[in-house]
């Protein structure tokens, strides 16, 4: 047992009769924030898997709070000891730029704030955690025992794409942006959630996924309009990745991507990863928040004129929705299990194969969590739903981190 084994599952006979046979209990590694938790089951798949979740909100709490993601959190989804806890080799770092920083044109500013916090963050907890800048930097660091950051940018690193920006990030150590500016459509990419301006990228999208792709950039399309997926797939020379959503053939909601780009993502080598959500993936909650109307990222969210005149203030409105963790309560006959995400992995895995999909929780981002799935420290529940389809050690292992991988490296070169 290498020494990532040792520190991601010291193991415990598991209680009789608690749970599955299958299962052994893990305990991270040593360390003040992260004491051995005994009602947590984890296969011995999973613990020995490299695991990869493509989408997890950072930083927002702590840029706004003044937190530190080392320490353990009473709410929210995730803090590095939770990670541990729940057998996490790696993870998309999404720093995040949310709609209100748009109308004043903050969006440039905050990215850059939340793209130094999330540095010094990784190298205040570097016992624990280390940025990663392609996929050997990953296996490196889990080599020594710690968990790889991978950044990733949600939201706009600049609304009118200058290209400057995106150079200027780059050196900082991002590696992974989402093309379109979450809901709102840009200055080159439409989004699938607003009006159409491009009718998918215009001649400054594809000018950025060629500097992308010159770069060693990883392009995240989640959030893009079908049309702007299947021509970012076809302008890019590397493979592209879905971070986090569902498919439009299990929840017909705007941000579930559909077979058709799914197909083309695939063709192209790219990676579909499943958001937890129920909004994306159970239909009977779909259905649900179809006749509540209560479903807010259905609608266009076109920037207007800003009501703040300072950052600060803008400040002031996000931290009122810290954690962005879903708060509402869920009624039985349409609150999913992780079964039903299974399902909807085993869709795209018929859909597509198994090379391509893979996992984007988007915990800290909103999604209506399964029964089983409280926070991070509850990933195994994901391998475990997968074992009861019947896949197999390989294929599973593909879905929880090799794939995610494979993409990093081939867009990277290394």
């Amino acid at each position: 047992m290498n020494r990532r084994d040792l520190i991601k599952g010291l193991t415990l006979l598991p209680l009789a009769g608690s749970f599955p046979l299958d299962c052994l209990f893990a305990a991270p590694s040593g360390g003040v924030n992260a004491p051995f938790n005994p009602q947590k089951p984890m296969p011995d798949l999973h613990r020995k898997a490299f695991v990869m979740d493509g989408h997890t909100h950072v930083m927002t709490r702590e840029l706004l709070m003044g937190t530190d993601i080392g320490q353990r959190y009473t709410d929210g989804n995730v803090d590095l000891p939770r990670a541990k806890e729940g057998g996490v080799d790696a993870m998309f770092f999404s720093v995040y730029t949310p709609e209100h920083y748009y109308p004043g044109r903050f969006e440039v500013k905050n990215t850059f704030r939340v793209v130094n916090l999330a540095l010094d963050q990784i190298k205040k907890n570097s016992a624990d955690i280390e940025l990663a800048l392609n996929a050997s930097d990953i296996q490196r660091i889990n080599k020594k025992g710690k968990m790889a950051a991978f950044l990733d940018l949600e939201g706009p690193f600049d609304m009118d794409g200058d290209i400057n920006i995106l150079r200027a990030l780059h050196r900082l150590g991002l590696r992974s942006i989402q093309l379109p500016a979450h809901n709102t459509t840009n200055a080159f990419i439409d989004t699938c959630n607003d009006v159409s301006r491009w009718n998918g990228i215009n001649d400054l999208g594809r000018k950025i996924i060629r500097e992308m792709n010159d770069l060693g950039m990883v392009i995240n399309i989640a959030h893009a309009s079908n049309a702007a997926i299947l021509q970012s797939v076809e302008a890019s020379r590397h493979p592209l990745i879905y971070s986090h959503g569902g498919f439009y053939g299990i929840v017909p909601h705007p941000r579930c991507i559909t077979d058709e780009a799914a197909k083309a993502m695939a063709a192209k080598g790219g990676v579909i990863g499943i958001h937890f959500g129920s909004l994306f993936n159970n239909p009977k909650y779909w259905a649900w928040q179809q006749t509540l109307k209560t479903s807010n990222e259905t609608k266009p969210t076109t920037v207007q004129a800003s009501p703040y005149k300072t950052i600060e203030e803008v400040d002031r409105q996000v931290s009122k929705e810290v954690p962005l963790s879903f708060k509402g309560k869920i009624p039985d006959e349409y609150w999913m299990g992780v079964d039903q995400l299974a399902k909807v992995i085993d869709y795209g895995v018929k859909l597509v194969g198994e090379d391509h999909m893979a996992l984007g929780s988007d915990l800290d981002g909103g999604p209506e969590l399964p029964r089983e799935i409280k926070d991070i420290s509850d990933y195994p529940q994901m391998t475990m739903a997968l074992q009861r389809l019947g896949y197999s050690d390989k294929r599973i292992r593909k879905i929880l981190g090799e794939n995610w991988l494979r993409v990093i490296r081939e867009v990277t070169g290394k």
